[in-house]
């Protein structure tokens, strides 16, 4: 039987695919040790929550209106009778780890980045996977405009790292859920004689959060809400004072926004600033990380009134938009500096080339050699299908003489080192090539 990966979920590989060169272990990597030193700059030290968590953590804090909860959540029940969920999200687990260990009263502000895997079972698409690497922050304990220009400046700093300069960023706020009462009988009323035109999705969230009608990507229900009320207009004087003074921390940085009415983000904790930010010339998936504040979640999920802010985004997303940019990623060299090519006899040679590896590697080179027994012909091809600098020659003769030749350094001859100054020689003749 053959066996395949789930639908959309994936394999990231070691060697560069053809037909989705994005799933290259070392373009992962370099976006991963790029955010981390953008994160470390910024003051936020790294966390890791487990993939599981109690699936109450996400029905009682996302919104069992939302997406996620209604359709998307992989549930388990143990033997116990507990019900588990994969994490469909970064932020509540970070919250409940934040509360189980105490940090919340230890650590004012307390400022966090993670990177872990995310599973929701939506629609698969390109762009859109059931499994998703996620990158995110969040901040504990601050409620300032400040701090929130901060985490938006954070992303969009990220995204300049990689590449990405051409950004969007929309930012609105949705006020306080005290706020939010008034708006939502107004968008009620202003909907309800086009439901029948609305699609079953919309007429559910009509029903049972209608705030989330806003969040719709329907083309003819973005028509309909065009001239919906604007929640900015509902706000309370608390937070409009802080989205102006948001904006305003914005213009000081140089950061160019867009005020988005129909901006409310997909989860139910959000209060306050939301924003997205999107990239140019990207098509229908354009967004690249979205977040906001959820000064009210720490308390629901049992913790002391605490203020948070935060932001998620994919790393599918940036490589499949960085693919779509024509944008190429730097990555780190790992192909072999040294091949060892044993032309002779191998019972021989193969004790005396162990050691001698060992040797290389235990000095820091990369260096490998053939276990299968190919021929010295073979064995200079597989150097050469790896990518290696050089090769060492190890032979009877050579063994006999305590020396290792040396083929390939660019268009040098093949030379010979001494067995016992190996190292010393090798590292001189590799730095030499990497100036020429």
């Amino acid at each position: 039987m053959r066996y395949l990966a789930p639908p959309y979920m994936y394999d990231v590989l070691p060697y560069p695919s053809v037909r989705d060169a994005w799933l290259h272990t070392p373009k992962w990597r370099f976006l991963e040790k790029c955010f981390r030193n953008i994160c470390r700059r910024y003051g936020y030290l790294e966390m890791r929550t487990p993939i599981l968590e109690q699936t109450d953590l996400f029905t009682r804090n996302i919104g069992e209106a939302t997406d996620i909860v209604r359709k998307e959540m992989f549930s388990l029940t143990t033997a116990g009778g507990k019900s588990l969920s994969l994490k469909p999200e970064g932020t509540a687990p970070a919250v409940r780890a934040c509360i189980e260990h105490g940090l919340l009263t230890e650590h004012t502000p307390l400022k966090l980045y993670y990177i872990g895997q995310n599973f929701r079972y939506e629609r698969g698409q390109k762009g859109r996977y059931r499994q998703h690497q996620q990158l995110g922050v969040e901040v504990f304990g601050a409620s300032h405009p400040a701090l929130d220009a901060e985490v938006i400046s954070l992303a969009m700093e990220f995204f300049k790292q990689i590449g990405i300069s051409e950004q969007r960023l929309h930012v609105n706020s949705v006020g306080s859920p005290e706020s939010r009462g008034d708006y939502l009988q107004a968008l009620r009323d202003y909907i309800r004689p086009f439901l029948d035109r609305m699609t079953e999705e919309g007429r559910v969230r009509f029903e049972v959060n209608p705030l989330r009608m806003l969040d719709t990507k329907n083309q003819e229900e973005l028509l309909l809400l065009a001239n919906a009320p604007k929640l900015t207009d509902y706000m309370d004087s608390s937070s409009r004072a802080s989205f102006e003074q948001l904006r305003h921390y914005l213009e000081t940085l140089g950061i160019e926004y867009i005020v988005d009415s129909l901006l409310v983000r997909g989860f139910d904790y959000y209060s306050g600033t939301v924003f997205e930010i999107k990239g140019k010339n990207l098509g229908a998936q354009d967004t690249l990380a979205g977040g906001g504040r959820y000064d009210g979640l720490v308390e629901a999920c049992g913790g002391p009134p605490t203020p948070g802010i935060g932001f998620g985004l994919g790393i599918e997303r940036c490589l499949l938009s960085l693919e779509s940019l024509g944008l190429d990623i730097p990555v780190e060299d790992e192909r072999p500096q040294v091949f060892l090519v044993l032309p002779g006899e191998e019972s021989v040679l193969r004790p005396t080339a162990v050691g001698l590896l060992n040797l290389l590697r235990s000095a820091g080179l990369r260096a490998d050699m053939d276990y299968t027994g190919r021929s010295f012909k073979s064995q200079l091809k597989q150097a050469d299908s790896l990518g290696s600098r050089c090769k060492l020659i190890l032979g009877e003769d050579e063994l006999a003489r305590g020396v290792v030749s040396i083929k390939g350094l660019e268009e040098r001859k093949q030379i010979e080192i001494p067995m016992n100054r190996i190292v010393e020689e090798l590292m001189i003749l590799l730095n030499e090539t990497d100036v020429e």
